[in-house]
């Protein structure tokens, strides 16, 4: 059945499974790794020019061969990934996973908590805003913080004042920018949060000319992902380079609910204890604490805290320049690029030669970890340092009191500052970690200076002196638990919204699986068109006497319906009964529908049928998604007026679904007899004549024969196209829009 092995980034995939792989082998079982790129499958018979033997011994296999390994190593977003592109594939042949039966989580809190409010998106670009992103961005350029709009980091928030949307509207040269299209607020919303809360280095980087976000709990880069609803344009604004247009999402999912579909769900952290609670919840795991190999001798020092940052730096480069003159190694943890570069600087205004490890230079991650347990060797890292990776001591070490950790700042979460502690004592060594901190530390500023501050001045301390007390590291981790009591509401009321959206993809998921694999949906499409033409006849023969009916007009609207110019007033006889003429609207639709299965036969009709539905579904599913973003989004204004956001959201998302469901089967028979074949040589010929790599059709049939397309030049021609979703003019050659990395002609253009 398969067991997935679920790491936090394609190089621990890959290490791990070549690690782990020989055994495997020798076992008699398979072994692969999926990366963003690329797959490959264990092979002892192959041997690859790698420095790391873990490396070596890997044969390039397609994506679903990966999975039909017996334990298949990977991201956790390229298995949610996956799932997405194998729920919009048109062909059961591209099917990559298997059904989700068991995974294994590496890193299990950083997955299933850190990760869960990131969505899982496949996208492609919309409309083009550019010129407006950088208008906006040099109006909030020039308001001021205060004055202009008002800065709430608890809550992650910037809200303009009165003063502020008066001087923006003059800025702007509007005059009331809540009035009618209120499109300006939204725009000015996120340049003013780009500039006051998504600060270069910390959230970001830009790296080769591109914004790109950075992740808070590991301080990895993460290339590809993007802030949405117009944030990430704003913030590419700001820092003036190129903007990458808004995206339309075609497919979502979160981690949570991805994770939550396996059979099976087990996990390993080393620090997990803290969130037992959330896990229980959301996984119905539970959480055991398993004992160390060897009794931990570490020493964890109490916390020091001074007045300034500076005065922390100071005294944190004086420590370092210590133990390194007796030769011991120290690692610091810092909780962002730029700390880590600005405490780089520090080290190196002292003479002090040191290694920097952070979302910039990732790439000599294994280089730098490796030498970090050596004599005299000091490492600053962001929150990734070591994460999964052993920091082995060199030799001496364990005589020097072994690798000394120093944390720059406690985090929001006691999670990550234990994982930064637990790179020191790893099986039985000896070592030690201490924290420093100061009252302009974003943790301590925000949730817990008044009664830390308060403490100092009644004591006289100043910028030199720290205060070092149980007292104060125990009001730092309340500070910690109520951030992190914060967070789980946070995510425990989005995963209720979140719910709502997952129970209506399980549905439109279980429903275009269940075509792909029945294969004949032939009953399903009649049905469609036979109420589509009952729905005219309710329309216009509303009254029982049959002088009354515009028999005329039922003509016309059933003969666009059936893509039939030839119908009359004449096809319906002298019917004098509302029944009689249902009978024969219904008598109409299956002689039209036989005669065009005739026409093309049964094989090519059950494809243009499958072909049909599969694209209404898609697109109106695609739209649905684009409403419930606008839905949400809004949702949360109900509770002004007294209602639960979350009733509301409910009540609503069930009515745009049904909706929706109407409108795929109205689509479904508006489209269906204006889809024209041709055969795979019509279609060339016809591109070659109009030298362009256009496909107008993106359709396939069952036989790899056929090119389908909605003919829009069909009597009653216009009706509902049912392209998919994807960006239009692509070339034959170029990569798929959804993702797959292979040709678009080899993919949806087939």
């Amino acid at each position: 059945e398969g067991a997935h092995l679920v790491t936090t980034n394609d190089y621990l995939a890959k290490t791990g499974a070549g690690w782990m792989g020989p055994i495997y082998h020798a076992l008699g079982m398979s072994v692969a790794y999926i990366a963003h790129d690329k797959s490959a499958i264990y092979d002892p018979a192959v041997e690859l020019d790698a420095v790391d033997p873990r490396h070596r011994h890997w044969r390039d296999v397609t994506r679903r061969e990966a999975y039909l390994a017996d334990i298949t190593y990977g991201q956790n977003s390229e298995f949610g990934f996956d799932y997405l592109r194998d729920n919009m594939i048109d062909d059961l042949a591209h099917v990559v996973q298997r059904d989700l039966h068991y995974a294994i989580v590496d890193e299990a809190d950083s997955i299933l908590i850190d990760e869960a409010r990131t969505p899982l998106i496949i996208s492609s670009p919309a409309e083009d805003a550019t010129e407006t992103y950088y208008r906006y961005a040099s109006v909030a350029a020039k308001l001021n913080e205060e004055s202009d709009y008002v800065v709430d980091e608890k809550h992650r928030s910037a809200t303009l004042t009165d003063d502020g949307i008066t001087r923006a509207e003059h800025l702007l040269g509007i005059q009331n920018m809540y009035e009618g299209d209120v499109t300006a607020v939204h725009y000015l919303d996120n340049a003013v949060k780009a500039k006051a809360l998504y600060l270069k280095d910390r959230e970001y980087v830009v790296k080769d000319g591109e914004v790109v976000i950075v992740d808070e709990f590991t301080g990895r880069l993460m290339p590809g992902r993007r802030w949405s609803d117009g944030l990430h344009q704003a913030v590419e604004a700001k820092e003036r380079v190129k903007i990458q247009r808004e995206t339309r999402t075609y497919a979502t999912i979160t981690i949570q609910n991805y994770f939550r579909m396996y059979d099976k769900l087990a996990g390993m952290t080393g620090t997990a204890a803290t969130e037992a609670e959330e896990i229980y919840k959301v996984y119905k795991l539970e959480v055991t604490v398993i004992p160390t190999n060897k009794p931990m001798v570490r020493k964890d020092d109490p916390d020091l805290v001074y007045k300034t940052e500076q005065g922390k730096w100071d005294a944190l480069v004086r420590d370092v320049k210590e133990r390194n003159t007796r030769g011991q190694p120290v690692l610091i943890g810092t909780t962002s690029v730029d700390k880590s570069q600005r405490l780089s600087d520090e080290l190196r205004r002292h003479g002090l030669k040191h290694e920097v490890l952070n979302a910039k230079n990732h790439e000599r991650e294994a280089l730098i970890i490796a030498g970090a347990g050596q004599q005299g060797a000091i490492t600053v890292s962001t929150n990734m340092a070591g994460r999964g990776v052993d920091i082995l001591l060199g030799e001496g070490v364990k005589e020097l009191g072994g690798l000394h950790v120093i944390g720059t700042e406690r985090h929001e979460a006691r999670r990550i500052d234990n994982q930064l502690r637990g790179r020191s004592g790893r099986q039985g060594d000896p070592g030690n970690t201490r924290f420093y901190n100061s009252l302009e530390d974003d943790l301590i500023r925000i949730f817990a200076s008044d009664r830390i501050a308060g403490l100092m001045t009644r004591l006289g301390f100043d910028d030199a002196a720290p205060i070092e007390s149980g007292m104060v590291t125990g009001a730092i981790t309340q500070a910690q638990i109520k951030v992190e009591t914060r967070n789980f509401d946070i995510r425990k009321r989005a995963l209720e919204f979140d719910d709502v959206l997952n129970n209506q993809r399980n549905v439109i998921y279980s429903e275009r699986r269940k075509i792909l694999e029945k294969g004949d949906v032939h009953e399903t499409v009649l049905g469609y068109l036979h109420d589509e033409a009952a729905g005219i006849v309710d329309a216009e023969a509303t009254s029982t006497d049959a002088e009354d009916w515009d028999v005329e007009k039922i003509a016309q609207l059933l003969g666009a319906l059936l893509g039939r110019a030839d119908l009359t007033k004449k096809d319906f006889g002298e019917i004098t009964s509302q029944d009689a003429l249902g009978d024969r609207v219904a008598q109409l639709v299956d002689e039209t529908y036989e005669k065009r299965e005739q026409e093309l036969g049964p094989e090519i009709s059950r494809a243009v049928e499958r072909w049909v539905m599969l694209r209404t579904i898609d697109t109106h599913w695609i739209e649905h998604l684009t409403a419930m973003e606008e839905l949400r989004e809004g949702i949360y204004l109900r509770g002004y007026g007294q209602q639960d956001p979350l009733v509301a959201y409910k009540r609503e998302a069930h009515d745009f679904f049904e909706q929706m469901r109407a409108r795929i089967a109205g689509g479904v028979a508006q489209t269906i007899m204006r889809v024209s074949v041709r055969t795979a040589e019509q279609a060339e010929q016809e591109e070659q004549q109009k030298n362009t790599t256009s496909t107008s059709g993106n359709g396939k049939s069952a036989t790899g024969r056929t090119d389908l397309r909605t003919n829009r030049d069909a009597p009653g021609g216009n009706g509902q196209t049912t392209q998919t979703g994807g960006p239009q003019k692509l070339g034959r050659n170029d990569p798929c829009w959804c993702g797959s990395g292979k040709k678009f002609k080899k993919c949806h253009g087939r």
